[in-house]
């Protein structure tokens, strides 16, 4: 998820600098969401990951 994230970045910048704004919106809106599910749900795996053994 963080590579797509990432990918998603890379497209925003790269429609940045070509011009295409409406693309470079689009695909930095995708990438923010993309990133703040990573940290969500790599918290959650955090917390409720590994338990130690009863």
């Amino acid at each position: 998820m963080l590579r797509y994230s990432i990918t998603f970045l890379i497209i925003a910048i790269i429609a940045a600098v070509l011009g295409f704004g409406g693309i470079a919106g689009a695909a930095s809106s995708i990438a923010q969401i993309l990133f703040v599910l990573f940290i969500i749900l790599f918290l959650v795996s955090l917390i409720f990951g590994r338990r130690a053994p009863v």
